[in-house]
């Protein structure tokens, strides 16, 4: 769980550390006052956001996590965690920590007293790069909304207020990476050379959905394939077993059987695809809460009046048919597979997110169905002790 320290004073603005009930409750509640005001926000579910600082997220099990909250007087103004994960720095060995769950007001003197409160508490652990934002890591929620700040955000993604990307600049953060989210039409037109690829490979592919009755071994194959698929992207981090488990039970409660597919050759599964239900379309007017009544509803829709937008986060080909024809047509077959399935369930839209900006061939297979940018995330970057930005932090 979060560590506790000593409160930072500047004026009438003190940063306090989180520890206790008390704390983070204002700490969970802050983007209530921030956003009442924001069409396109969508509350996050009040439940949902306890478990993530509960000990019981998997996440803590190789992380360790300080959150502050700003005050003035009595009035929350602004809030920041700081993060050291030690899988990624078993993996990258870069001195890289993280910070997120950032939330202020349209104040410099908030946002600077919020970073040098993290990266003070970073720097004493001998971290010398600061990334994010990440809540908690790059296979959770991730990156700042900086373009798309019109459309509510899909399931696990965020959303921001638009000077967020100035504030967080004016802290010498310069951004490394964009992430994009891509809106496709259900009822797309499958591309005529699509066509011909399935033709020539038809023989070779089989599709299969997600089956119960041997629900463990095939998370276990999504697993797998996603962390082949996914190991040389930038930041890749992989699932722990425990934190996979719990994404199959949101997995379980949420994807119809049908809303998954694995793509085998000759028996083995050689890529996957997983698409989930737009739950923030389903949460938008309960305000935070389930209790005691609003469960109901979001039960109701879930199972009977079905949600018409879904998000598709977890897709994957192997490695080795990267950069191939086969790859390419994994990847369509995968997609449009699913066609039917959404369709069906009365899908309307769905976003395939997030893809890196420099991956070209996804992006190229994605605008072959139609598929265009809506919403564009960034991570950002700082060097302790090189305020000027340093092209080696890309690598």
């Amino acid at each position: 769980m979060p560590e506790t320290g000593a409160p930072y004073h500047k004026g009438k603005l003190e940063i306090i550390p989180v520890s206790g009930r008390k704390n983070l409750k204002d700490f969970i509640s802050l983007p209530w006052s921030l956003y009442s005001d924001d069409p396109a926000w969508v509350p996050p579910l009040l439940h949902e956001l306890k478990k993530q600082f509960s000990r019981k997220n998997p996440y803590f099990r190789h992380a360790t996590l300080q959150a502050w909250i700003a005050k003035r007087g009595k009035e929350a103004v602004g809030r920041i965690t700081a993060q050291l994960d030690t899988l990624h720095l078993g993996r990258y060995n870069d001195s890289t920590g993280f910070f997120g769950m950032l939330e202020a007001q349209d104040d410099p003197e908030v946002f600077k007293a919020l970073f040098d409160t993290a990266e003070s508490w970073l720097s004493d652990k001998g971290i010398s790069r600061v990334r994010g934002p990440f809540n908690f890591s790059i296979n959770s929620e991730c990156g700042l909304l900086v373009e798309g700040f019109d459309t509510p955000p899909m399931l696990m993604m965020g959303h921001a207020l638009p000077y967020y990307g100035r504030r967080i600049e004016e802290q010498g953060f310069r951004g490394v990476q964009n992430l994009l989210a891509y809106k496709v039409s259900a009822s797309f037109e499958k591309p005529r050379h699509l066509e011909r690829l399935n033709s020539f490979f038809a023989e070779k592919i089989t599709l299969r959905p997600l089956k119960n009755d041997r629900f463990k071994s095939d998370l276990a194959i999504i697993k797998d394939i996603f962390e082949d698929a996914w190991s040389e992207n930038w930041g890749y981090l992989p699932f722990t077993d425990e934190e996979f488990q719990e994404l199959g039970k949101s997995l379980k409660f949420l994807v119809p059987p049908d809303f998954v597919r694995i793509a085998e050759i000759d028996g083995e599964p050689v890529a996957m695809m997983v698409v989930f239900p737009n739950l923030n379309q389903a949460i938008r007017d309960l305000n935070g809460r389930l209790f005691p009544l609003s469960w109901l509803k979001l039960l109701w829709r879930l199972k009977v009046t079905g949600i018409r937008s879904a998000r598709i986060p977890l897709m994957g080909v192997r490695r080795r048919f990267h950069n191939s024809r086969l790859g390419a047509a994994l990847a369509l077959m995968l997609i449009t597979s699913l066609q039917s399935s959404a369709l069906k369930r009365g899908l309307k839209e769905a976003e395939m997110s997030w893809i890196l900006e420099s991956n070209k061939g996804m992006h190229d297979i994605i605008e072959s169905i139609g598929g265009t940018v809506y919403k564009r995330y960034r991570i950002y970057e700082k060097s302790f002790y090189d305020p000027i930005y340093d092209e080696s932090c890309k690598r």
